[in-house]
């Protein structure tokens, strides 16, 4: 009776501590597998602090990812994922008999660089991501949340240096899958929000086939009330002026067509003051013909912009491949025309969204 009873026991205590070191060893071995697969991501590489399995709720955690330019030459990471979690979407397994996941970012960082060469700049280019993103959530992703993001811009050998920001990025993307629906189409929808330069407002919403390389999309920004003195380093080091006042709004929409591009950028400033005696001919940090250039933008701006709204603004058409944008200049100008002696442009969105 005894022994009857016994070998149960030793069977379940035997289960029970394989299923303790098991639990114990896999997120190791998933970390080492992890870091192996992200040692080669042609121009970057990754790597992962550690992770952490909840069998309760069937999800895991990825801890610290970490990835960078391969050279070296870029003093910030491409991105930093203080925490990434995925978890198995019940109501999926449960009603549609998929296997999907949901995946939250926690304050991601994401940093671009313009380091005035390709081995010193940092742009995403060089690696398929999409290939990445498989290697570490290998399975269908029906959503995926970023929560309290941040995304920069640096140059940091420009004179002045810039850095632009967009922080408290709360954005997700649905239907992430390979799987059509019933007209046959795989269409995911980004939608988020964010705080531009720290005060801002900044929305997206934007459609697209999550397979086809991003050939075929409608993408619609829109960011208000942006302070341009807050663009001084941006304007000084790229356009060799700054401004002294005003503020700027600033409307994109883009669609893509089999890889055809089309659609508009539409910024407009209002109550703007470039030219400023004190802060550009007293100040002796600025050149003699720095302030002459100063001077003659900010008379352009003031002989162009339509006096009745003290709204200076433009209409860029977008055109051409989506491998390669084509902006003319002159259509440029010929809209600040526009915009100056016609009509002023207004922050709606031009476009209806797709139903």
């Amino acid at each position: 009776m005894k022994r009857r009873y016994s070998m149960p026991l030793l069977i379940l205590l035997i289960l029970a501590v394989l299923i303790l070191v098991l639990h114990l060893a896999l997120p190791w071995l998933i970390r080492d597998y992890l870091n192996d697969k992200l040692a080669d991501m042609g121009e970057y590489r990754g790597h992962v602090e550690d992770v952490d399995l909840a069998w309760w709720r069937g999800a895991y955690k990825i801890n610290g990812l970490n990835i960078v330019k391969d050279d070296g030459k870029v003093p910030v990471p491409l991105l930093n994922a203080p925490v990434i979690d995925l978890s198995v979407s019940w109501h999926a397994l449960w009603y549609d008999h998929g296997v999907v996941a949901e995946v939250d970012f926690y304050r991601p960082e994401l940093n671009f660089v313009d380091g005035g060469s390709r081995e010193a700049s940092q742009t995403g280019t060089g690696t398929d991501w999409r290939q990445q993103l498989e290697k570490l959530l290998p399975i269908t992703l029906n959503e995926v949340r970023v929560v309290d993001g941040r995304i920069t811009f640096h140059n940091f050998n420009s004179k002045p240096q810039v850095h632009l920001n967009a922080d408290q990025i709360n954005a997700s993307v649905y239907n992430l899958t390979n799987v059509a629906d019933a007209k046959g189409e795989r269409v995911a929808h980004f939608e988020g929000k964010a705080q531009l330069l720290g005060h801002a407002p900044l929305e997206v919403d934007a459609h697209f086939e999550p397979l086809s390389n991003f050939e075929d999309f409608d993408f619609r920004l829109r960011a208000t009330g942006i302070e341009l003195k807050r663009l001084n380093d941006f304007a000084s080091a790229y356009g060799k002026f700054d401004f002294n006042a005003g503020h700027g709004d600033l409307v994109i929409e883009a669609t893509a067509d089999d890889g055809t591009l089309s659609g508009y950028i539409k910024p407009l400033l209002r109550d703007v003051d470039v030219f400023n005696w004190h802060q550009d001919v007293e100040n002796k940090d600025k050149g003699f013909f720095r302030s002459i250039w100063e001077a003659l933008v900010g008379g352009t701006e003031t002989a162009l912009k339509n006096q009745k709204k003290d709204q200076f603004a433009t209409r860029i058409d977008l055109s051409g491949s989506v491998h390669q944008q084509d902006i003319s200049g002159l259509q440029a100008f010929f809209n600040i025309l526009r915009n100056a002696f016609i009509q002023a442009f207004n922050t709606r969105f031009e476009n209806a969204p797709d139903e």
